[in-house]
């Protein structure tokens, strides 16, 4: 299933794909896609719905972040054993951990570039969305806490996060910095997530073209372990760190700037899309 939410910033109904890629109103099953929505047993609930009698959506329009009520935003970085060499890093003995502080926009809002920021650069990333609280489970019952997969575009502006001291923290949590979607995808229909191709473009053309097969840590692990250092509930999110072909990596390194275009998506999950702004007051809420 491939839950959805479509509508204004804050009015954002709940919605679900069908087979024929229409978008259905969910809005008369439930008030909205929330942590609640994700347990196994919600979800079962809603997978059993005969979505040919929910209202189709003729024009969705806008499309928010596919679950409302994000908690924890947590995020993997060099866990892509080619994307640390591109940066010039050494694959680290165990997972890097950071958060982003930033409010979750939609799949296709406007990403606003930081006052002055000379360095902001791309990330195509696998979500993982939990489902079921976890707190230190084993590697072997890790999945079984996920809800679902989604798109993620960590964005990172590079002289925060590398030059600027401190955690990496302040170059991944800038206002828009985070888009999620276009659906949260259940479990059950993403049978290998270790297996999942993903790219990314800027003005169209491709830097960024990978797998999941190549992560250091796979989910199983990455769930696994952060749930050592804290619990997961349900509607935490972690974004699972991204392939080579940043701007970072390129020679000479090359970062975004107002007007270019990113679009990206992973095997599956769907496609996302942002135009790039110079920061003005009135494009943040």
């Amino acid at each position: 299933m491939k839950l959805l939410r479509f509508g204004p910033v804050g009015s954002e109904k709940p919605g679900v794909l069908d087979a024929n890629g229409q978008v259905r109103d969910l809005s008369g099953v439930i008030d909205d896609v929330t942590p609640e929505q994700l347990s196994d047993e919600s979800l079962a609930k809603l997978q059993g719905l005969d979505l040919e009698l929910l209202p189709v959506v003729e024009q969705p329009g806008r499309l928010g972040t596919p679950f409302a009520g994000l908690g924890k935003f947590l995020c993997v970085g060099l866990n892509y054993s080619d994307h640390a060499a591109e940066t010039g890093a050494e694959v680290p003995a165990e997972p890097v951990l950071f958060t982003k502080w930033s409010k979750p926009t939609g799949p296709d809002d406007a990403v606003v570039l930081p006052k002055g920021s000379v360095k902001s650069d791309w990330e195509v990333e696998l979500g993982v969305v939990i489902g079921k609280k976890a707190r230190y489970v084993s590697l072997e019952e890790a999945l079984s806490h996920v809800a679902g997969y989604c798109v993620v575009n960590d964005i990172s502006e590079r002289e925060y996060q590398i030059e600027r001291c401190g955690t990496w923290d302040k170059g991944k949590g800038c206002d828009t910095f985070g888009p999620i979607g276009p659906w949260l995808v259940t479990r059950d229909e993403v049978k290998d997530p270790q297996n999942l191709g993903m790219w990314l473009d800027v003005n169209g053309k491709r830097y960024q073209d990978g797998s999941t097969s190549t992560m250091v840590y796979d989910v199983a692990y990455l769930v696994h372990y952060i749930s050592q250092f804290t619990t997961l509930y349900p509607g935490d999110l972690i974004s699972t760190g991204t392939p080579p072909g940043v701007g970072l990596g390129q020679k000479p390194p090359v970062y975004l700037k107002n007007g270019d275009v990113m679009e990206l998506g992973i095997e599956g999950l769907g496609e996302q899309r942002q135009e790039v702004h110079n920061w003005t007051s009135d494009l943040l809420d």
